[in-house]
């Protein structure tokens, strides 16, 4: 099972010059929790946004730079590439973007787990476009705004028909 994990306002929207667009501790704290002890993998610019690895995951990141590196990573230059690796020791791999990874892997994912926050903000990259033809909405959370939440949101989960 792959399952692509991403946050996207109204319109698709993934973030603005390589960073969120928004801050939602609930998400955050989901992310961390759903993603804790798998294979996650990322193209580069999303590695480069976190900073480091993220703990208690295998990260591995996607480059067509075949001389980067980073610390804890594991390097690969395709996504096929990737999965194959992720799935040799986790059954259940998680896909962390950016706007080039999914628009790849929105065609190969079994499961998406999303945050769709209501919001309409500037951005420069986006989520594909969720073919209903395709997916299945299975689960929905909403969640209203309060004192640390400046949207409304809603954790979602598709599954491929």
């Amino acid at each position: 099972m792959i399952t692509v994990i991403a946050a996207i306002g109204k319109n698709g929207e993934l973030g603005k010059n390589n960073d969120l667009i928004w801050h939602l501790p609930n998400d955050l704290k989901r992310f961390k929790e759903v993603t804790a002890g798998h294979h996650v993998i990322m193209g580069r610019k999303t590695y480069e946004s976190l900073g480091r690895p993220l703990p208690n995951r295998t990260n591995i990141i996607i480059t067509r730079n075949p001389d980067y590196k980073a610390e804890g990573c594991i390097m690969t230059s395709s996504l096929e590439e990737a999965i194959t690796l992720a799935k040799a020791g986790d059954p259940n791999p998680y896909i962390l973007g950016g706007a080039q990874i999914y628009k790849h892997a929105i065609k190969i994912a079994d499961v998406l787990d999303l945050t769709l926050v209501d919001a309409e903000l500037h951005a420069d990259v986006f989520f594909p476009n969720i073919d209903t033809s395709i997916w299945k909405e299975v689960a929905r959370y909403d969640h209203f705004i309060d004192e640390k939440h400046q949207y409304n949101y809603s954790f979602v989960k598709y599954l491929k028909k």
